[in-house]
Parts: structure tokens; sequence; C-alpha cells
């Protein structure tokens, strides 16, 4: 019975034929498929019509070279998450942190060895593989996300997150919007160490709209990548009832509002992307700032507090 196994595509950009029927034989010898292109203008005409999952870049070539080509990859959202290795003969520190910078997730230097070229490529189709999963999961599930550089470039968000920013900012173009001068100033505080960055967040109130959003910090996931939690504003939500009528940080009323809604502590926790122990930390304070005993007390509180509205 033959099979039906997806083979991964790896697009090789390089103006060496040599270079290319080298690594086209390695490539294709370890079952993935090969695509090749001799320069960067082939090289973007392919990715139009096909999505590799994996691409080795060619650093210098004629016309457009392959930083530029990086560059421009990472800047659509279809195709940012990937994996984009550099092969080139360059070798200086300098070059090393310009293909980096541009978004490689790695750097090889020619005379190119097969095996761990073809080691480094699946190590980088898992992460890249992993990565995307939990992106999928998260746009599923209507989680409003999104992950900034501390220079406020937004680096992705989900489409919930997308269609909550397009309705308080018309025309907004999410792939290359840039957060407000506040905002980044903001940022530029965090290095993953400071709590209270966590737990309040910032308002953020697009100029000429009715509509009042904020941003929390969720963590650190990248060298200068942050996950960010775009909230609504509105007095209405359930969060902000919770938050402004009971003196709860935002974790504390997302964990509230959870247990309320009849969640364990486990189930809390993986909404949340938070460990157990976090959930159980932010219950004890959650019962000591509202003067019961347990949850069940605790969610009884936050019922009537959201029945009362």
């Amino acid at each position: 019975m033959a099979s039906h196994e997806r083979r991964d595509i790896v697009l090789v950009v390089d103006d060496s034929p040599n270079t290319l029927r080298m690594l086209t034989d390695a490539i294709e010898g370890a079952g993935m498929t090969v695509l090749v292109a001799l320069d960067g203008e082939q090289a973007m005409s392919l990715i139009e019509r096909i999505t590799p999952d994996v691409i080795l870049m060619d650093a210098v070539m004629p016309g457009l070279d392959g930083f530029e080509i990086c560059r421009l990859l990472k800047r659509n959202s279809a195709l940012s998450h990937v994996p984009i290795i550099f092969m080139t003969g360059l070798s200086e520190t300098e070059d090393i942190i310009k293909g980096l910078d541009a978004g490689g997730v790695d750097y090889v230097t020619k005379p190119i060895a097969p095996n761990e070229l073809l080691a480094r490529i699946r190590v980088h189709l898992a992460n890249a593989r992993i990565s995307h999963s939990a992106r999928a999961a998260l746009d599923a599930s209507g989680r409003f996300l999104l992950a900034a550089n501390r220079a406020g470039q937004v680096l992705w968000m989900t489409p919930q997150a997308a269609k909550l920013l397009s309705t308080a900012i018309p025309n907004v173009n999410s792939e290359t919007y840039v957060l407000p001068t506040h905002i980044r100033e903001w940022l530029t505080q965090y290095t993953g160490r400071e709590p209270a960055l966590a737990s309040t967040g910032i308002a953020f109130n697009p100029p000429d709209s009715e509509i009042k959003l904020e941003l929390s910090v969720i963590s650190q996931i990248g060298a200068d990548e942050i996950l960010l939690r775009l909230i609504d504003g509105d007095p209405n939500d359930d969060q902000m009832a919770l938050r402004s009528k009971l003196g709860l940080t935002q974790r504390e009323a997302e964990v509230l509002l959870w247990i309320a809604r009849g969640k364990s502590n486990r189930d809390v926790a993986e909404i949340l992307t938070l460990s157990p122990r976090t959930v159980n930390k932010h219950l004890e304070t959650i019962f000591t700032k509202l003067g019961v005993e347990n949850r069940t007390s605790a969610a009884a509180l936050a019922a009537r507090t959201l029945g009362a509205r």
C-alpha cells in the first residue's frame, strides 16, 4: 500500500549549482522534498505558490540578498513561522548577528557538512511545529493575545486580538502596527522579573475611539519578544468588574472568574498558561483580599458581584 505521509519541504536558495546539487542529494536522501531557487526573485516567486517547511538561504547573492529576503518573509504573518537557516562563507561575528537580526534561526558556514546541516534542519523543524501548533491553539481558543518587542513593534497576534484592535482602530494593519509611545516606554521596563507589570496592565485608549483597551504582560517568550494580553476595557466586562469592585489585580480577576465558572485549579492553570502552584498562590491572595476562607465562598462572592451590576 502506498504511503501518503506528508514529506517536509525544504527550499534551498543559492546561486551555486554545485552547492544546490550537493544539498539536493543530501536532503532528498533524508526523505524530504527539495525546491531550489538560484536567486532572491526566484525564491519569492516560489514561496508565493508553495509554503516550505524550512528555508536554507545563501546570505550573499546578486540582486536581492538573503538578509533582505528573510526580512521580507518575516513581515508576512503567514510565513513568519517558517525557520530560515543562513548558509554563507562569511564567518565574522557581525555577519552572523546580521543574519539573526534579519530573522534567521541559525547560521552555518561553508563548506557545509551535510550531516550536521540535516541535524539542524530536524531540530528547527521540530521547534517550528511546536511553536506553530501553540499559536494555532491560541487562535482556535479565541484568546486576545499578541507579541511585541520592546520597540513596540507587533510581531504577531491571534485573530481575535486583531479583530478587537481593528474595531478600536479602523483600517489598522495588524502586521505592521507599532504600539503607542507610552506603551513602548512601559515595555522597556520589563525584564521578566517584575510581577507588577504582569499583574496590573496599562491603559491603551486609541485616539478618536470610544473603545477602551488595556494591555497586560503574560511573559517573555524570546530574547526580544513579550507575550501580551489585549483586554477589552469595557466596565461591563466581567474581569473588569471583578477588578474594580473587589480590588483585585488583572490576573487575580482572571483566576477568580474561572473559579466562579466552576473550573478546577488545574483547568485554570491550563487556560491561563500558569502552573497549578501559581494558581494556588493567586487564590490565597484572593481569599485574603475578599475575607473568605475557601474557593466556594470566593466563587459565590464573585457571582453576587457580577449579578449586581
